[in-house]
Protein backbone atom coordinates (compact mmCIF):
# COMPACT_ATOMS: atom_id res chain seq x y z
CA UNK A 1 0.00 0.00 0.00
CA UNK A 2 1.22 3.15 -1.28
CA UNK A 3 1.27 6.37 1.10
CA UNK A 4 2.85 9.99 0.72
CA UNK A 5 3.24 12.35 3.24
CA UNK A 6 2.56 15.84 2.53
CA UNK A 7 3.96 19.25 3.16
CA UNK A 8 3.91 20.26 7.36
CA UNK A 9 3.48 17.14 8.68
CA UNK A 10 0.20 15.97 6.61
CA UNK A 11 -1.02 13.58 5.45
CA UNK A 12 -2.03 12.37 2.58
CA UNK A 13 -3.42 8.58 1.35
CA UNK A 14 -3.02 6.87 -2.88
CA UNK A 15 -6.60 7.86 -3.25
CA UNK A 16 -6.97 5.54 -6.34
CA UNK A 17 -6.09 2.86 -4.37
CA UNK A 18 -8.68 3.36 -2.00
CA UNK A 19 -11.44 4.89 -4.22
CA UNK A 20 -11.16 0.45 -5.92
CA UNK A 21 -11.88 -0.75 -2.37
CA UNK A 22 -15.38 1.53 -1.84
CA UNK A 23 -18.63 1.92 -2.57
CA UNK A 24 -19.46 4.72 -5.32
CA UNK A 25 -21.20 6.59 -2.18
CA UNK A 26 -18.33 6.96 -0.46
CA UNK A 27 -16.40 10.14 -0.25
CA UNK A 28 -13.73 12.07 1.32
CA UNK A 29 -13.82 14.35 3.98
CA UNK A 30 -13.32 17.96 4.18
CA UNK A 31 -9.68 19.20 4.55
CA UNK A 32 -8.57 21.34 7.41
CA UNK A 33 -6.45 24.11 7.22
CA UNK A 34 -2.58 22.52 6.75
CA UNK A 35 -3.87 18.88 6.91
CA UNK A 36 -4.10 16.30 4.23
CA UNK A 37 -6.86 14.41 2.57
CA UNK A 38 -8.20 11.38 4.93
CA UNK A 39 -8.45 8.30 2.94
CA UNK A 40 -11.67 7.81 1.49
CA UNK A 41 -14.48 7.17 4.37
CA UNK A 42 -17.91 5.05 4.06
CA UNK A 43 -20.36 7.48 5.64
CA UNK A 44 -22.41 6.24 8.57
CA UNK A 45 -25.58 6.59 6.18
CA UNK A 46 -24.69 3.90 4.00
CA UNK A 47 -24.76 1.17 6.82
CA UNK A 48 -27.44 2.86 8.45
CA UNK A 49 -29.45 1.60 6.13
CA UNK A 50 -32.56 3.49 7.98
CA UNK A 51 -31.80 2.09 11.38
CA UNK A 52 -31.07 5.59 13.56
CA UNK A 53 -32.21 5.30 17.24
CA UNK A 54 -33.17 9.33 18.08
CA UNK A 55 -30.20 10.62 19.75
CA UNK A 56 -29.13 13.80 21.29
CA UNK A 57 -26.76 16.29 19.14
CA UNK A 58 -22.88 15.35 18.96
CA UNK A 59 -20.78 16.72 21.44
CA UNK A 60 -17.37 18.27 20.48
CA UNK A 61 -14.00 18.56 22.09
CA UNK A 62 -11.72 21.44 20.51
CA UNK A 63 -9.33 18.58 19.39
CA UNK A 64 -8.00 15.14 19.38
CA UNK A 65 -4.85 14.46 21.43
CA UNK A 66 -4.88 10.55 21.50
CA UNK A 67 -6.17 7.92 19.81
CA UNK A 68 -7.43 4.67 21.26
CA UNK A 69 -8.14 1.59 19.60
CA UNK A 70 -10.45 -1.24 19.92
CA UNK A 71 -11.39 -4.43 18.46
CA UNK A 72 -15.47 -5.21 18.25
CA UNK A 73 -15.41 -8.68 19.19
CA UNK A 74 -17.36 -10.15 16.44
CA UNK A 75 -16.78 -13.01 14.28
CA UNK A 76 -13.43 -12.20 11.56
CA UNK A 77 -15.16 -14.46 8.66
CA UNK A 78 -17.17 -11.82 7.05
CA UNK A 79 -17.61 -10.64 3.52
CA UNK A 80 -16.12 -6.93 3.46
CA UNK A 81 -19.28 -6.60 1.32
CA UNK A 82 -21.37 -7.79 4.67
CA UNK A 83 -19.36 -5.09 7.03
CA UNK A 84 -22.14 -2.31 6.71
CA UNK A 85 -24.35 -5.16 8.13
CA UNK A 86 -22.03 -6.13 11.06
CA UNK A 87 -21.73 -2.50 11.91
CA UNK A 88 -25.56 -2.08 12.05
CA UNK A 89 -25.44 -4.66 14.59
CA UNK A 90 -23.09 -3.41 16.73
CA UNK A 91 -24.92 0.31 16.82
CA UNK A 92 -28.36 -1.60 17.41
CA UNK A 93 -26.57 -3.36 20.41
CA UNK A 94 -25.01 -0.07 21.61
CA UNK A 95 -27.47 2.63 21.08
CA UNK A 96 -30.87 -0.25 21.10
CA UNK A 97 -30.13 -2.24 23.39
CA UNK A 98 -27.80 -0.59 26.01
CA UNK A 99 -29.42 2.93 25.62
CA UNK A 100 -26.21 4.70 24.70
CA UNK A 101 -27.25 7.67 22.27
CA UNK A 102 -24.86 6.23 19.51
CA UNK A 103 -22.30 4.28 18.68
CA UNK A 104 -19.68 4.59 20.60
CA UNK A 105 -16.57 4.41 18.03
CA UNK A 106 -15.95 7.42 16.09
CA UNK A 107 -14.67 5.28 13.31
CA UNK A 108 -14.66 1.75 12.47
CA UNK A 109 -12.07 -0.44 9.66
CA UNK A 110 -12.83 -3.51 8.03
CA UNK A 111 -10.87 -6.29 7.30
CA UNK A 112 -10.03 -5.21 3.74
CA UNK A 113 -9.20 -1.57 5.04
CA UNK A 114 -12.66 0.07 4.34
CA UNK A 115 -13.20 2.47 6.70
CA UNK A 116 -16.12 3.94 7.92
CA UNK A 117 -17.44 6.38 9.76
CA UNK A 118 -19.17 5.40 13.53
CA UNK A 119 -20.41 8.08 15.74
CA UNK A 120 -22.39 11.25 14.22
CA UNK A 121 -21.38 14.41 14.15
CA UNK A 122 -18.55 14.69 11.25
CA UNK A 123 -15.35 12.65 10.46
CA UNK A 124 -13.15 15.69 10.22
CA UNK A 125 -14.47 17.23 13.42
CA UNK A 126 -13.66 16.20 17.52
CA UNK A 127 -16.74 14.40 18.26
CA UNK A 128 -16.95 13.15 21.61
CA UNK A 129 -17.30 9.43 21.62
CA UNK A 130 -18.22 6.74 24.02
CA UNK A 131 -15.79 4.08 23.70
CA UNK A 132 -13.22 4.60 26.56
CA UNK A 133 -14.71 4.94 29.66
CA UNK A 134 -13.31 8.05 31.49
CA UNK A 135 -11.17 9.16 28.24
CA UNK A 136 -13.85 9.85 25.16
CA UNK A 137 -13.02 13.59 25.58
CA UNK A 138 -10.42 14.99 23.29
CA UNK A 139 -10.20 11.08 22.13
CA UNK A 140 -10.68 9.24 19.07
CA UNK A 141 -11.77 5.40 19.06
CA UNK A 142 -11.10 3.09 16.40
CA UNK A 143 -13.09 -0.22 15.88
CA UNK A 144 -11.14 -2.81 14.01
CA UNK A 145 -14.05 -4.93 13.36
CA UNK A 146 -13.33 -8.81 14.03
CA UNK A 147 -11.58 -10.45 17.24
CA UNK A 148 -8.10 -9.78 17.61
CA UNK A 149 -7.21 -12.22 20.72
CA UNK A 150 -3.78 -14.15 21.15
CA UNK A 151 -3.47 -16.28 18.03
CA UNK A 152 -5.73 -14.24 15.93
CA UNK A 153 -3.76 -13.03 13.05
CA UNK A 154 -4.48 -9.23 12.05
CA UNK A 155 -5.01 -8.23 8.29
CA UNK A 156 -2.38 -6.12 7.12
CA UNK A 157 -5.02 -3.55 5.08
CA UNK A 158 -6.64 -3.25 8.33
CA UNK A 159 -3.87 -2.10 10.00
CA UNK A 160 -2.71 0.34 7.26
CA UNK A 161 -5.63 1.80 7.09
CA UNK A 162 -5.89 2.37 11.23
CA UNK A 163 -2.31 4.19 10.80
CA UNK A 164 -3.56 6.51 8.04
CA UNK A 165 -6.52 6.92 10.05
CA UNK A 166 -4.32 7.95 13.08
CA UNK A 167 -2.04 9.86 11.10
CA UNK A 168 -4.45 11.94 9.99
CA UNK A 169 -6.41 12.79 12.92
CA UNK A 170 -3.35 13.44 15.41
CA UNK A 171 -1.89 15.67 12.35
CA UNK A 172 -4.77 18.02 12.99
CA UNK A 173 -3.02 18.66 16.18
CA UNK A 174 0.00 18.70 15.16
CA UNK A 175 0.48 15.42 17.16
CA UNK A 176 3.65 12.88 16.62
CA UNK A 177 1.52 9.08 16.94
CA UNK A 178 4.80 8.51 18.41
CA UNK A 179 4.50 9.95 21.66
CA UNK A 180 2.91 9.75 24.93
CA UNK A 181 -0.13 12.55 26.61
CA UNK A 182 -1.62 12.87 29.97
CA UNK A 183 -5.77 12.59 29.60
CA UNK A 184 -7.69 13.11 32.92
CA UNK A 185 -10.13 10.62 34.23
CA UNK A 186 -13.54 11.64 33.75
CA UNK A 187 -15.13 8.57 35.36
CA UNK A 188 -13.67 6.37 38.32
CA UNK A 189 -15.10 3.03 36.52
CA UNK A 190 -11.62 3.66 34.27
CA UNK A 191 -8.45 2.76 35.78
CA UNK A 192 -7.78 5.94 37.14
CA UNK A 193 -9.96 7.75 39.39
CA UNK A 194 -12.16 10.90 38.10
CA UNK A 195 -9.55 13.85 38.34
CA UNK A 196 -6.61 11.69 38.27
CA UNK A 197 -4.07 13.01 35.47
CA UNK A 198 -3.08 9.76 33.54
CA UNK A 199 -0.07 9.22 31.22
CA UNK A 200 -0.74 7.29 27.63
CA UNK A 201 1.03 6.64 24.03
CA UNK A 202 -1.33 9.04 21.99
CA UNK A 203 -1.65 5.45 20.53
CA UNK A 204 -3.09 3.26 22.92
CA UNK A 205 -5.21 0.23 23.02
CA UNK A 206 -8.54 0.41 25.36
CA UNK A 207 -6.96 -1.90 28.53
CA UNK A 208 -4.53 1.10 28.77
CA UNK A 209 -7.33 2.75 30.05
CA UNK A 210 -10.22 0.46 30.74
CA UNK A 211 -9.87 -3.50 32.42
CA UNK A 212 -10.82 -5.35 29.15
CA UNK A 213 -9.21 -7.37 26.88
CA UNK A 214 -9.92 -5.30 24.34
CA UNK A 215 -8.30 -4.31 21.54
CA UNK A 216 -7.04 -8.29 22.01
CA UNK A 217 -3.43 -8.98 22.03
CA UNK A 218 -2.94 -9.84 18.88
CA UNK A 219 -3.95 -6.16 17.81
CA UNK A 220 -2.48 -4.50 21.03
CA UNK A 221 0.78 -6.47 19.24
CA UNK A 222 0.49 -3.92 16.47
CA UNK A 223 -0.15 -0.86 18.16
CA UNK A 224 4.36 -0.42 17.58
CA UNK A 225 4.16 -0.85 14.01
CA UNK A 226 0.56 1.32 13.62
CA UNK A 227 2.85 4.46 15.36
CA UNK A 228 5.94 3.92 13.80
CA UNK A 229 3.56 4.10 9.97
CA UNK A 230 1.65 6.64 11.06
CA UNK A 231 4.43 8.99 12.07
CA UNK A 232 6.08 8.06 8.84
CA UNK A 233 2.89 9.37 7.06
CA UNK A 234 3.03 12.46 8.81
CA UNK A 235 6.53 12.60 7.66
CA UNK A 236 8.22 12.45 10.90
Amino acid sequence: MRHHGGPGGAVRADQSLYRSMMPAAAAPVRRAAGVGELPIVVPRVNWLAGAAYTQPPARYADRVDAVFVHHTDSPNGYDCADAPGVIRNLYAGQADARQWDDIGYNFLVDRCGTIYEGRAGGADRPVVGAHTQGFNRRTAGIAAIGTFTAGMAVPKPMTDSIAVLVAWKLGMSDIDPRSTVRLISTHSLSKFPAGTSALFQVVSGHSDGYSTHCPGSALAAELPAIREAAARLQGR
